[in-house]
Parts: C-alpha cells; sequence; structure tokens
C-alpha cells in the first residue's frame, strides 16, 4: 500500500513538472528558422519578427486552460 502511494505521488509531481515546463517553455517546435510555442511565433533570418499565435479561438482557450491548470494546481 506504502509503494502504491508513492508511485502516485510520483505520478502527480512528474504532471506538475511537465505542466510548469510546457507552459513556460518558449519553444515548441523549432523548423529551421522558425519556431513556434504556446505563446508566439517566431521567424529568424534577415529581420527577428514575431507574432503572437493567439489567433485563434481554440489557441487562446488553451491557453487558458494552461494558466488555470498552473494556477489551481499551485492552490
Amino acid at each position: 500500500m506504502l509503494l502504491l502511494l508513492l508511485g502516485i505521488i510520483v505520478l502527480h509531481v512528474t504532471v506538475l513538472v511537465l505542466l510548469f515546463v510546457s507552459t513556460i517553455v518558449s519553444q515548441w517546435l523549432v523548423n529551421g528558422d522558425r519556431t513556434a510555442d504556446l505563446w508566439q511565433n517566431c521567424t529568424t533570418g534577415d529581420i527577428f519578427h514575431c507574432v503572437a499565435s493567439s489567433s485563434n479561438e481554440w489557441l487562446q482557450s488553451v491557453q487558458a486552460m494552461m494558466i488555470l491548470s498552473v494556477i489551481f494546481s499551485v492552490l
């Protein structure tokens, strides 16, 4: 029983760490001179240009749910 409890605690801590990392990380997708993440899409090359990636409604809801999940996990 104690081993099961320890496994559940380790699993929850791992999920919390992955949640924080996935919300905070600055580059999810890297493709040559383009990078994309939860917050912005950037293009490097002659000019470094970033645009907000919250143009879609589903992406705004993902951003809101990620922030709310971080807040509730801290509480």
